[in-house]
């Protein structure tokens, strides 16, 4: 016996979700608007069914999938590709958008893209035979930096994750290594972008560029940095 799952996704605007799609490289496998709208994309092995519904708000979606690969990496770099070429730049706000690469607490590498839907759509690879959460720090920074992203990209909860940064990136009594400031001044700077700071988000990654950096870092750091460039460009 063989069985094969596809996901049904609402949206407000079939063209603009397969348009979206197509962007990052599926294929469309099947297209109506009569006797009502309908399309069906495909990567892969991977199948996304869509349905347009009359006054659906994208915003308020609790539509979401979660796909996992062997190659995270390699469609991170297809679907920003496909998006940058597509709008221009790289979405890191709004609908549609694509976040951060980045490992997980629990052992998952992943990003979670949002379509013009509003479906999250999140792509991991598991790079740990123990998925279960780690423990949160102890040490003062790398609790800081694991309550904000825990925060600001998973929970989305972009205030509160900007409140805990700020009070690090102030404080005089904790050391903070360089690394870890580059890391907490981007993530701040993206909360800035979604909190609609534009120029707030500006000066901190100008902050971060001034700090220097060894090549090991900026090879920790490579996540982030990348990071960096998309909120630069968008």
């Amino acid at each position: 016996m063989s069985e094969k799952l596809a996901a049904i996704l609402p949206c407000r605007s079939i063209p603009e979700t397969v348009g979206f799609y197509k962007a990052i490289g599926f294929e469309v496998t099947f297209y109506q608007e009569r006797p009502y709208a309908y399309a069906v994309v495909r990567h892969g092995e991977v199948e996304l069914q869509f349905m347009a519904l009359k006054g659906f708000e994208p915003a308020g979606s609790y539509g979401a999938c979660y796909i996992t690969t062997d190659d995270v990496d390699g469609l991170y770099a297809k679907f920003r590709g496909g998006l940058k070429q597509e709008l221009g730049r790289i979405p890191t706000r709004g609908l549609p958008r694509i976040g951060p690469l980045k490992d997980t607490t629990y052992g998952v590498r992943q990003f979670i893209m949002a379509d013009p839907g509003g479906n999250s759509i999140r792509i991991g690879q598991p790079i740990s035979e123990d998925l279960h959460h780690a423990p949160v720090p102890k040490e003062p920074v790398a609790k800081a930096l694991h309550m904000a992203s825990l925060l600001g990209d998973s929970k989305e909860d972009h205030p509160a994750a900007a409140k805990i940064l700020d009070r690090l990136l102030s404080s005089d009594t904790l050391d903070v290594p360089p690394p870890a400031r580059v890391k907490a001044l981007i993530l701040r700077a993206a909360m800035a972008v979604h909190l609609d700071d534009g120029p707030l988000a500006a000066r901190l990654l100008a902050e971060a560029d001034r700090i220097p950096l060894s090549a090991s870092d900026r090879a920790s750091l490579a996540d982030d940095l990348l990071r960096a460039e998309d909120l630069r460009a968008g």
